[in-house]
């Protein structure tokens, strides 16, 4: 049985968004947040709050590509990352990869500007190749992130690797 994906929910203001991550982070939901994220970055967005109060799980891909945002020196990337109201378990995810340092972690009401507005985002299905791309990223974004975890995805960003070369030929 195939776990359904992550949903997202966009607020913005002047500089800031705050995007809701409902259900489980996956490596399919991945490349639509990494997006997302960028293009706002990239609009002037410059503070974001990911809310994950309703976030139940993330998988490695989307764990880093989320790493990514907070790493320092992001290229083409500068902005502030806030998690809001991760879940035990979540938060566990974060420290056990290393990465929950390279965030503000908040807990309670988010204090969200009063300016801000709901934004209609369609989703896009991402394809193989994207999915496969982010995901190998994502796992070399969390290689660089902790020493700790070359150990852990050196195997799978290897198999990525190869599998993106495989998609690619086969275009």
């Amino acid at each position: 049985m195939s776990t359904p994906s992550a949903n997202l929910s966009v607020l913005v203001g002047k500089d800031f968004a705050c995007v809701k991550i409902t259900g489980r982070a996956n490596f399919t939901f991945s490349p639509d947040f990494k997006t997302l994220v960028t293009e706002l970055n990239q609009k002037g967005y410059n503070r974001f709050v990911v809310d994950l109060s309703e976030c139940v799980l993330m998988d490695s891909t989307f764990l880093g590509v989320l790493a990514g945002f907070g790493m320092p020196n992001n290229p083409g990337l500068s902005c502030e990352v806030e998690l809001a109201n991760p879940s035990e378990r979540v938060a566990e995810l974060l420290e056990n990869l290393g990465v929950l340092p390279l965030f503000k972690v908040t807990t309670g009401p988010l204090q969200l500007p009063s300016d801000v507005q709901t934004t209609v985002r369609e989703s896009v299905k991402p394809s193989a190749e994207q999915i496969t791309r982010t995901s190998l990223e994502a796992h070399q974004t969390l290689m660089a992130a902790h020493p700790d975890n070359v150990a852990r995805f050196k195997d799978v960003a290897q198999f990525l690797a190869e599998d993106l070369k495989n998609i690619q030929k086969s275009s």
